[in-house]
């Protein structure tokens, strides 16, 4: 039952993160594309925008693909805990803990169970167990 909780895990976050990180590259589910996101990312001081906009979706696009498939779960990890902690200082921590302030409460979460996951392994039902 453990690989089944791993695996729903790895589903509902990793295929979030590729829906986060195709809104910043392909504008897709309501997002900006990189040039919108990237003009939000320099209103709040993240520049050059539309750069940092395709990385960070790239981040969220790669780790979730990854996570999702459980390969190579250390990089996939990496990818969305660093997108978390960037979200976290660059976005969230100056409105507090809460998410109901727009704080830091819900990209936490997701950087614990991305550490979580890095430091368990994706479980016998992923790509990093049948290899």
């Amino acid at each position: 039952m453990l690989d089944v909780g791993l695996l729903l895990i790895r589903l509902v976050v990793g295929l979030l993160f590729i829906g986060h990180g195709a809104q910043k590259l392909f504008g897709m589910f309501g997002g900006y594309g990189p040039k919108g996101t990237g003009g939000w990312m320099e209103s709040i001081g993240i520049k050059p925008g539309v750069l940092m906009a395709v990385l960070a979706g790239l981040m969220e696009f790669v780790g979730g693909l990854l996570f999702t498939l459980g390969f190579l779960m250390p990089l996939a990890a990496t990818l969305i805990a660093l997108a978390m902690l960037g979200a976290i200082v660059k976005v969230h921590f100056k409105n507090g803990l809460w998410s109901t302030a727009n704080g830091y409460e819900y990209p936490l979460v997701l950087l614990v169970v991305a550490i979580a996951m890095a430091l368990t392994g994706a479980g016998h039902i992923s790509l990093d167990a049948l290899l």
